[in-house]
């Protein structure tokens, strides 16, 4: 039986060059921004309070920074660390342009480097710039990042239970 998810690359189907334009785009609510902030623990009130935000020299709430980082590395999953052992590191973070609650981040990839890895032959090591971009295309959020990757001889890891039945064959 074949399995249906194709989503994500294997450490062997990235070439250094290959730039991704990663396929969903997120709009960011007042709800993710207030949760983020609050879990966090961040009291800021830059991040939750209208009425002080609107005195800043931003005149609204500004997105937590962590929560648009977080947001650019999640969009980016799908291509780039889908089949990932373990992220490595995060470099070079920058937020040279706000993030307001209401925009929606895109993102986009450059594979910048690609390794055999040394302690582990069923993986190797890529590395990616990766930036976030605003509905109007200013760039919000840049970041360098390295990621161990399943070679695709290390085989599925997309665990699906056994069913009990068989599926029935509904054609008509």
């Amino acid at each position: 039986m074949q399995s249906s998810n194709r989503l994500g690359r294997y450490f062997e189907d990235f070439t250094v060059g290959d730039h991704y334009r990663h396929p969903l785009g997120r709009s960011i609510t007042p709800s993710d921004n207030a949760w983020f902030t609050l879990l966090t623990m961040n009291t800021h009130q830059l991040h939750f309070n209208d009425d002080y935000a609107a005195h800043t020299e931003f005149g609204r709430q500004l997105v937590n920074s962590g929560l648009s980082v977080a947001m650019v590395l999640g969009i980016s999953v799908s291509d780039v660390s889908q089949h990932a052992v373990a992220n490595l590191g995060w470099t070079n973070i920058a937020l040279p342009h706000p993030l307001f609650v209401g925009d929606t981040l895109y993102a986009e990839s450059l594979v910048t480097a690609k390794r055999e890895s040394k302690s582990r032959p069923e993986a190797g090591i890529i590395s990616v710039f990766t930036r976030g971009l605003n509905q109007h295309g200013d760039i919000c959020v840049t970041f360098d990042r390295t990621v161990l990757v399943h070679k695709r001889s290390a085989g599925a890891r997309f665990p699906f239970p056994e069913p009990k039945e068989p599926i029935a064959d509904r054609r008509q």
